[in-house]
């Protein structure tokens, strides 16, 4: 059935006969296309180290938001702890507010 059917969508039935140099062209053709897997490999591991390397920049990343928001926190405190004049708190009975 399969037969007919090609035949039927205008395949020919018959092999082609392939000389020497199509063997070696395609023995060729195979042989960079392995060897350029082979890279490809190397690259995938490759690819380990630099989701490695993401994730330490990840947390370097946050590390640094943190100490912005430490540094902004520390900055509104100061500014805050300037608006409060000593004489005035020392008159009301305490040293500073928030603290």
């Amino acid at each position: 059935m399969a037969k007919k059917h090609q035949r039927n969508l205008g395949m020919s039935m018959k092999v082609e006969r392939s000389t020497l140099d199509q063997v070696r062209a395609r023995f060729e053709k195979n042989k960079r296309k392995r060897e350029e897997e082979e890279r490809n490999k190397a690259e995938d591991y490759d690819l380990e180290a630099r989701a490695q390397e993401r994730q330490e920049e990840e947390e370097r990343q946050r590390a640094l938001k943190r100490q912005r928001k430490k540094d902004k926190k520390r900055a509104a405190n100061e500014a805050q702890d300037d608006d409060v004049d000593p004489e005035l708190a020392a008159v009301m009975g305490f040293g500073g507010f928030g603290k």
